[in-house]
């Protein structure tokens, strides 16, 4: 078995696009803890991750601890590299970029962990739904793959909300939105979040950016305002208030469309309507969209400051949004973020974006260098039961990572023919990785 420095070239060669990031020291931590996190089973630590790498003979803890502690590097600016490298590698030249914001809580224990607080947690099984750790606002651009008939979340920034206040957690989404249209140069930016997404600075955004929210069942909207009269005395400001949107589907005009959601085509009825939501976004020129499927009213109310694209579009692009609901549940499951138990200001900042650069660095390898039909087969054959299999999830992606990390540790001991004994070492350590 080589060093745990060895690693696969086609890892090496999606991860350079990082290397401007950091320092030659720095860089070399950071490709090892990749690996390592992409590799061990056990906790993903910062020294579980050294022990993936296969380093922890050869290096102390103190040097990985100390690349998130102190090491100059920042989760900024590789957020900004990374959302170039995902724009260049996977979306077509010119294209609109579709972006999906919320936010998660990863829990944590200790007093003396920095930001952590008692807050929000939907996935929390207890009534008052309320968890213990770190809350943190995730970016994640929204990409087709061809081997996937859904869209695919990349998480490319974060930040990480510190209470009261502090920044709010829609302030915090506003400004990485800010800092990736200025990555995307002309390209247009469609964002699509939740309903708690609707901060006046939304109607501050640079030309370019477009705003869908989920609205909720109170929200006061009224008419455009009417133009000036030429009287004296200062123009209207607001329209006329049009009632609750139960009010307003009762009296909109409905048409049946057919749109794409969640990977199916589905005939359901929509109506739009130019209005004003003043309490949060003021004169902004906004647009009801209202969504009937089975409900005697209205199933679903889209805000948007989109007033071009056709709705059956916008709604594509809202069911999309589910991709990010997707990132949180495996970034735990398959990948360990958040279970670095690191504890001051700068790890804590540093972790968990190090831990979805790692996520989106494994689909961008994969897009380049994976084999998604063969995967498929061979996971059917191994797992029969699953007939409807037809491509490959992001744990298929990891498995195959995986093994191409571990088989580049070993080498035979003449050019020509590998011995008994490290076939049987690669073989086990692939079915260890499976």
């Amino acid at each position: 078995m080589l060093a745990g420095s060895t690693l696969p070239v086609s890892l090496l060669s999606v991860a350079q696009v990082l290397r401007c990031c950091f320092t030659a020291p720095s860089f070399e931590v950071f490709t090892q803890l990749l690996a390592g996190m992409i590799v061990t089973s056990g906790p993903r630590t910062v020294t579980g991750m050294l022990t993936g790498a296969g380093l922890s003979p050869a290096w102390s803890h103190h040097r990985v601890h100390r690349f998130f502690s102190r090491a100059a590097w920042q989760p900024r600016q590789m957020g900004l590299i990374l959302s170039a490298a995902v724009m260049e590698r996977l979306l077509p030249a010119g294209a609109d970029i579709r972006v999906a914001v919320d936010d998660t809580l990863l829990r944590r224990r200790g007093k003396k962990v920095w930001a952590a607080m008692w807050t929000h947690d939907g996935s929390a099984r207890s009534k008052d739904k309320i968890g213990y750790g770190n809350t943190w606002v995730i970016l994640a651009i929204l990409v087709d793959l061809p081997f996937t008939t859904r869209p695919v979340a990349l998480p490319v920034m974060a930040r990480l909300w510190r209470g009261k206040d502090t920044a709010s957690r829609s302030e915090l989404a506003l400004r990485m939105v800010n800092d990736l249209k200025a990555v995307a140069g002309p390209r247009l930016v469609h964002v699509v979040a939740d309903a708690a997404y609707h901060h006046p600075e939304v109607a501050a955004l640079p030309t370019g950016v477009t705003w869908t929210t989920r609205l909720a069942a109170n929200a006061a909207l009224s008419s455009p305002p009417p133009p000036p009269t030429g009287k004296r005395g200062r123009p209207r400001k607001k329209g006329d208030p049009l009632g609750t949107l139960t009010q307003i589907a009762a009296a909109a005009t409905w048409r049946k469309v057919t749109v794409q959601r969640y990977g199916q085509h589905a005939d359901v009825r929509l109506a739009e309507k130019r209005v004003q939501w003043y309490g949060p976004w003021r004169d902004l020129p906004v647009r009801l969209i209202l969504l009937r499927d089975s409900a005697k009213f209205y199933n679903l109310a889209l805000i948007t400051t989109d007033l071009h694209t056709p709705a059956e579009q916008i709604i594509t692009a809202y069911a999309a949004r589910w991709a990010i609901e997707v990132v949180f549940s495996q970034m735990r499951q398959n990948l360990g973020v958040g279970q670095a138990r690191n504890r001051t200001a700068h790890a804590v900042i540093r972790t968990v974006p190090f831990g979805l650069t790692v996520y989106t660095l494994i689909i961008l390898w994969y897009a380049q260098h994976g084999h998604p039909t063969r995967d498929v087969s061979s996971h059917r054959i191994r797992s029969p039961w699953y007939t409807t299999k037809a491509e490959p999830s992001f744990q298929d992606m990891v498995t195959t990572l995986r093994k191409v990390i571990i088989a580049a540790r070993f080498t035979p001991t003449t050019p020509g023919q590998a011995t008994t004994e490290e076939i049987l070492a690669v073989t086990t350590a692939w079915a260890q990785a499976a």
